[in-house]
């Protein structure tokens, strides 16, 4: 059913309900939240992969009755992992589950008003862009496009839509993490002067999938229509389920983890993207023919396009061969830390009486203080555990679907970090210091935008 019919059901029932509000107890806000089967939010799940079993379907499943949201349909390339997720969907929902070949056709059978996306990385600016044109809200995950022709390409689709579109940065839904940004917005923490970011594990198997592999067959999906705009190659299973590992179908490490921490940066800070980048790494332990690094560093500087000597710097360290997958985030001024590990602000680092005496300074120390403490005043009992941080962000987007207002991760937020993670990639790539160009939208390497 199209917004427009489902308004106008809202509002014929609510002005028919007039007289009744004014006699009861119920206010025409807490009518809105008496909501008919006329108005069910039916979704559908582009790419039945394990991100939507484990991530979308979990808090899901918590808010869709209140709510009257429901699953009618999922749309997947591979016969297996389609037949997969609409038995699992059935089972979840409880009725039967619409199975597409592919996007085309979920779009056509006007089964839908909203979808998840949980595709390959390359393809998630594209899916979006083909949902918000069939007139869809969106749940899109991260990273949001890994090439700037795909990004600007999404980003015009969203904007010229209506749609809502929460990208899957989730960490833009966490009490603790909104307590950060406005505690660093508000001019407390004082500038900005370094970002370090680490993700590191010590997993053989992250993102492979050899018992998959030998299962899949080419006769059983549609290689040609996975590849969308990529170069065109034959047929290869590790590509179709590893992706990760694989440019161009991933930037692997900087759109897998990068994307996540580096969007706080933009976020907290307000500048968009970083101005350059350099990056050095390699593949230095899991020789198993995969083309993407499992070891990077890579080094950005931020700050205002028209003003060179005003800035930061952002580290961005992972490693894949020794580490706990316990990510860090520490943000640094002149007066101490805001560390995202123990959710506190410290006078740690700052300068202290007997520095600043020397050169007839004044002293500049932060405060000691509990962003959790301070996150009950942004969203009281909030949980900022990493599953709550999704569930928090499901949530957010389908009340956004019912409200229409913004939600807390825009599609600029996803254009936005998808700048930086081909920043990286692109320095990695090259061996280049990289640099955005606002003017053209380009990432330019050696004087010339940067192509896959």
């Amino acid at each position: 059913m199209s917004n427009n019919r489902r308004n106008f059901i809202k509002q014929s029932a609510m002005a028919a309900a007039g007289t009744y509000f004014t006699s009861s107890a119920f206010s025409a806000k807490s009518y809105a939240r008496i909501i008919g089967a006329n108005d069910r939010v039916r979704v559908g799940v582009i790419g039945f992969s394990d991100r939507h079993r484990s991530s979308h379907i979990p808090p899901f499943m918590k808010f869709y009755k209140e709510m009257n949201f429901d699953i009618v349909s999922v749309s997947d390339l591979w016969k297996k992992r389609r037949d997969e997720g609409q038995a699992f969907l059935k089972d979840k929902m409880g009725h039967d589950i619409n199975a597409y070949r592919n996007n085309d056709e979920l779009f056509a059978s006007k089964t839908v008003d909203a979808v998840f996306i949980s595709t390959p990385d390359f393809a998630h600016a594209r899916h979006c862009a083909a949902a918000v044109e069939a007139g869809l809200d969106v749940y899109c995950e991260k990273p949001f496009a890994e090439t700037m022709e795909d990004n600007r390409f999404a980003l015009k689709a969203v904007k010229a839509s209506k749609s809502i579109v929460q990208i899957g940065s989730q960490r833009r839904s966490g009490a603790n993490y909104k307590a950060a940004a406005d505690f660093i917005q508000q001019g407390k923490f004082g500038p900005i002067t370094m970002v370090e970011l680490t993700w590191n594990v010590n997993q053989p198997g992250r993102w492979r999938r050899p018992d998959l592999v030998a299962q899949c067959k080419e006769e059983d999906l549609d290689w040609n229509r996975f590849l969308l705009n990529r170069p065109k190659e034959s047929f290869d299973p590790r590509k179709y389920l590893e992706y990760r590992l694989f440019w161009p179908y991933s930037s692997g490490l900087p759109g897998q983890w990068m994307s996540h921490q580096i969007d706080t940066v933009n976020w907290f800070s307000g500048i968009g993207h970083p101005r350059s980048c350099t990056a050095n790494g390699g593949i230095y332990m899991w020789k198993d023919g995969r083309r993407n690094w499992d070891t990077i560093t890579a080094v950005f500087d931020y700050g205002p396009e028209n003003d060179p000597e005003t800035g930061f710097q952002v580290i961005f360290k992972s490693r894949m061969h020794n580490g706990d997958d316990d990510p860090s985030e520490l943000y640094y001024s002149n007066g101490g830390e805001l560390n995202l590990v123990t959710n506190k602000v410290s006078p740690k680092g700052g300068l202290t009486a007997r520095y600043a005496s020397a050169m007839k300074m004044q002293p500049n120390l932060l405060p000691e203080l509990s962003l959790t403490a301070l996150a009950e005043k942004v969203e009281t009992g909030a949980n900022t555990g990493g599953d709550a941080l999704t569930t928090a962000h499901v949530h957010n987007w389908m009340e956004c679907i019912r409200s229409r207002k913004t939600p807390n991760a825009p599609v600029e937020a996803g254009y936005n970090h998808s700048i930086a993670t081909m920043m990286a990639n692109a320095a990695a790539r090259t061996g280049e210091k990289v640099i955005f160009d606002p003017k053209t939208q380009e990432i330019m390497a050696g004087g010339k935008p940067f192509k896959y």
